[in-house]
């Protein structure tokens, strides 16, 4: 049969413009992007109908559209993905004028500028590739019936529905949307966010729907309102939210002229000037645009984590589990923090706040339930100036920002459900604010919120190798909190014109004031905020080797005090603009403008934190008091780093230092062991020349001994050697029972150097017995892998239910992957783990690694 190719292009082609064009002329409403996307998927429908039935197609062949286009929806200039589903007959027999046929009717498609994606499997290779590939899952997940062999297409929904297991569809879509976040900077605030698959973006709800699809929870909106999943009201912020997504993004398509789904700089004005939007004195269009694609983005976020806690409560049937009370206002459901009832807010509205609070000072609690994100959402408007005058409210407030830990991510928490802008109303101002500038990669607020997280960074030891000086000056400073408010008001005066450190002085002038900041705090947090830019500009700008110069700065700070804080609150805003802005040369001069200006204001050189330097003198004592030679300390704590001293007592130092200093450099393991000063069971230490399996066999020997590992210190110094130190328990009482602490002191030390220096095959781990808490109480596994601040390496978070040998199974895992392991936080919360541990390997930087690292690791940890 004779096509006349040239026809159905033209035909194709001009049907495809008007629609544009209608489309380009149209007001900018959510309901003119619906229709352009569900009559670009009509045309290509009926344009792809009519193909087919012009080409000798098999008998008993079927069209069926898949992914995006499978949802009846097509942008602009988006991929057309289908699927011809043969007989199996025709696979068998390898006919070759059908094969000709199909052939022919692909390159038609792509001849008329159909630029289709395209494959071609009988039903029994789809249930195959599906039952083994979750993005095959996914786009089968959502195929719709073209034309051809209705029966065929019947089969293949079948075999799909028996391929899909919901809990296994739910933990690999929930690991690739954590792996996409992290991509795209784990913030649907970037100022070149990816509309379709960033935080907050279109990909995030087409996620929930797979998720409720998968477990026969609904296909749309409005079928999960009706199954309790969202509320009417939800459901209506979503279909809006999604609206305006999905409008910016088809305009984005329209002024690119190709697919472009990012909101890049050099588009955002050509589409905001499609939304009638115009440049004033105060804002750009641009800036207008992004602004609106923030706020449904943000709201995206919101109302999806609600949805996905549902929906993980449904298939995993933990809806209903016990829940454990921890005052008149909260409980804990499995580990998340949930309301006592749905109008708590309306009722109390002093339990806003403390819902953060509770959260902060409880650290078995993992998050918030989806009642209490809905709870929150819907008291926005109970926010309003009274509840920000409210006395109580006000000192809620200062306890968070006072609380030994936690802050970041509660701070991040309040931003997210959107109390942090309505408490703080000039907060709020900010919230979706651009910054056009060659350093920020991230808007006001999101950037407020990495310079807090950055301040938090210096006053927490495992992240000392990140920030050395600065951890130092932050052990001897009096008042986190203090550094944690300059960084919350250093930019909140953005965007209004003027200069925005002054505009801030004021604004943290006017808080210290209605939060009972007096005296010299207040006037430092004032100093903070007004003066933030200075120190950088000197440092970067100014000749630091004129005395006038230094002189001049001295003077403007005034005092060691002031001066300190506004280093450490300079060096966390410079780290927080992008990842690609600080460098060693920058903190060099941070920091020689520091030691210069402390010695013009009359202090000393800070040469070593003073706690640090306290205990390397105890340790000298100790070291003396065992009659060993002065100075004999030297060669191993040259090989040492400050995480090393700041994580370890005097008396474990002095005792390594006893060990070791013969034995710097050592060929051989060296294993040393006594009684644990800090209750039951041995302090082990173990030094040997560092490899990746090392962790792994040290663990592995514990595990098979029978030995529960209550802590570990994991450290690598400059020379290449790993210095670790446990705290462990025998498993069992009745294995060493009867045997002397001398004895077993010997038997661990024999054996474990001799497990540390073994090259034999790691032994499969056994699946440790759970207690009768954690089968009533099971925590759901979770792994976060993200690099750290240097880029250099990656922090490993691991949380799930305690059992035996649940390290060793992490760090064979790891070996497996070929990851070594540099430090190690071992936290044991009742009967969940919290484990945090800095590694480093090439092979991490490739996403598939990551992501089969993550799958393995969930695999592993759970207590199936």
């Amino acid at each position: 049969m004779t096509i006349d190719i040239a026809a159905f292009r033209t035909q194709f082609k001009q049907a495809k413009a008007e629609l544009l064009n209608q489309f380009a002329q149209s007001r900018p409403t959510t309901s003119s992007a619906s229709r352009l996307l569900g009559h670009l998927a009509k045309l290509v429908d009926r344009t792809l109908h009519d193909l087919w039935h012009a080409f000798p197609l098999p008998k008993g062949a079927a069209l069926v559209a898949v992914g995006g286009y499978g949802r009846g929806e097509l942008f602009p200039y988006s991929d057309i993905d289908v699927l011809i589903l043969v007989p199996q007959s025709l696979a068998d027999s390898g006919d070759e004028t059908a094969i000709t046929a199909v052939e022919g009717f692909i390159s038609a498609c792509w001849d008329i500028g159909l630029e289709i994606g395209s494959s071609v499997r009988t039903v029994t290779e789809c249930g195959q590739e599906a039952a083994g590939d979750v993005t095959i899952q996914t786009s089968l997940l959502e195929s719709r019936f073209l034309c051809g062999s209705k029966a065929r297409f019947t089969e293949l929904s079948r075999v799909t529905a028996q391929k899909m297991d919901a809990q296994d569809f739910l933990t690999a879509k929930l690991l690739e949307m954590r792996q996409r976040h992290t991509k795209y900077e784990d913030t649907p605030y970037s100022l070149e966010p990816n509309c379709k698959e960033s935080p907050g973006g279109l990909r995030d709800l087409q996620v929930v729907l797979w998720l409720a699809r998968a477990a026969n929870l609904g296909k749309n909106w409005s079928e999960l309102a009706h199954k309790g999943l969202l509320t009417a009201f939800e459901a209506r912020q979503l279909q809006r939210n999604e609206g305006v997504l999905k409008l910016i993004r088809a305009r984005l398509h329209q002024v690119a002229g190709r697919r472009e789904d990012r909101l890049v700089f050099d588009l955002q004005t050509g589409v905001a000037e499609t939304f009638g939007y115009t440049n004033t004195r105060g804002l750009r269009a641009s800036e207008v645009l992004m602004r609106r694609y923030y706020w449904a983005a943000k709201a995206v976020t919101q109302l999806n984590q609600i949805l996905i806690l549902n929906i993980e409560e449904r298939v995993h049937g933990s809806q209903n589990a016990p829940m454990r009370v921890i005052n008149d206002r909260f409980l804990d459901r499995g580990g998340s923090l949930e309301v006592v009832s749905d109008d708590l807010y309306q009722r109390d509205p002093h339990a806003i706040l403390d819902t953060f609070l509770t959260f902060q000072r409880d650290n078995t609690l993992k998050g918030l339930s989806a009642r209490t994100l809905r709870a929150l959402y819907n008291a926005r408007g109970v926010m309003d100036g009274k509840f920000r005058r409210d006395p109580v409210n006000r000192a809620t407030f200062i306890e968070i920002l006072k609380a030994p830990q936690g802050l970041t991510r509660v701070i991040r928490l309040m931003n997210q459900t959107s109390v942090l802008g309505r408490y703080l109303w000039v907060f709020r101002r900010i919230v979706g604010q651009m910054q056009h500038d060659l350093f920020h990669v991230y808007t006001v607020d999101q950037h407020i919120l990495m310079v807090v997280r950055n301040v938090r960074r210096f006053f927490i030891p495992e992240h000392a190798h990140e920030y050395p000086f600065c951890t130092q000056l932050a052990s001897e400073w009096d008042k986190p909190w203090l550094l944690y408010i300059g960084a919350l008001f250093h930019d909140v005066a953005k965007g209004r014109g003027g200069d925005h450190s002054e505009l801030g002085a004021v604004e943290v002038r006017r808080f210290c004031k209605d939060h009972g900041i007096t005296g010299e705090d207040a006037k430092l947090a004032e100093f903070l905020v007004e003066a933030h830019l200075t120190m950088s500009k000197v440092a970067q700008k100014e000749d630091l080797s004129d005395p006038d110069v230094i002189q001049a700065f001295a003077r403007k700070v005034g005092n060691e005090r002031f001066l300190t804080g506004l280093y450490l609150l300079t060096v966390a805003d410079i780290r927080g603009t992008s990842p690609k802005v600080w460098n060693a040369w920058k903190g060099k001069l941070l920091e020689d403008l520091y030691k210069l200006t402390l010695r013009a204001l009359g202090g000393s050189r800070p040469h070593m934190d003073a706690e640090i330097e306290n205990r390397k003198q105890q340790a000298r004592h100790v070291l003396q008091l065992n009659f060993l030679p002065e100075g004999i300390e030297s060669n191993l704590w040259k090989t040492l780093d400050m995480s090393y001293f700041a994580r370890h007592e005097a008396a474990d130092i002095a005792w390594h230092t006893r060990m070791l200093w013969r034995h710097v450099q050592t060929e051989r393991p060296i294993v040393a062991a006594r009684p644990s000063s800090v209750g039951e069971g041995l302090q082990v230490m173990v030094y040997a020349p560092d490899r990746p399996d090392l962790f792994a066999r040290i663990c592995g020997y514990f595990d098979k001994a029978g030995f529960n590992i209550q802590d570990a210190r994991i450290h690598t110094s400059s020379t290449g050697y790993a210095l670790d130190t446990f705290q462990i328990l025998s498993s069992d009482n009745d294995v060493y029972e009867g045997v002397h602490p001398r004895d077993l002191i010997s038997l661990v030390e024999n054996q474990l150097a001799e497990a540390a220096a073994s090259d034999r095959p790691l032994h499969d781990p056994s699946r440790g017995r759970l207690s009768r808490r954690v089968k009533s109480f099971p925590v759901q596994p979770r792994v976060s892998l993200r690099p750290d601040e240097r880029a250099q390496s990656w922090l490993l978070s691991v949380s799930a239910s305690d059992r035996s040998g649940l390290l060793y199974v992490i760090a064979r895992t790891l070996a497996h992957h070929h990851v070594n392991v540099q430090l190690a936080k071992i936290s044991t919360l009742g009967e969940r783990v919290e484990d945090t541990f800095l590694v480093t390997g090439d092979r991490l930087r490739q996403d598939k690694v990551q992501l089969e690292l993550e799958t393995e690791l969930l695999d592993v940890l759970s207590p199936r």
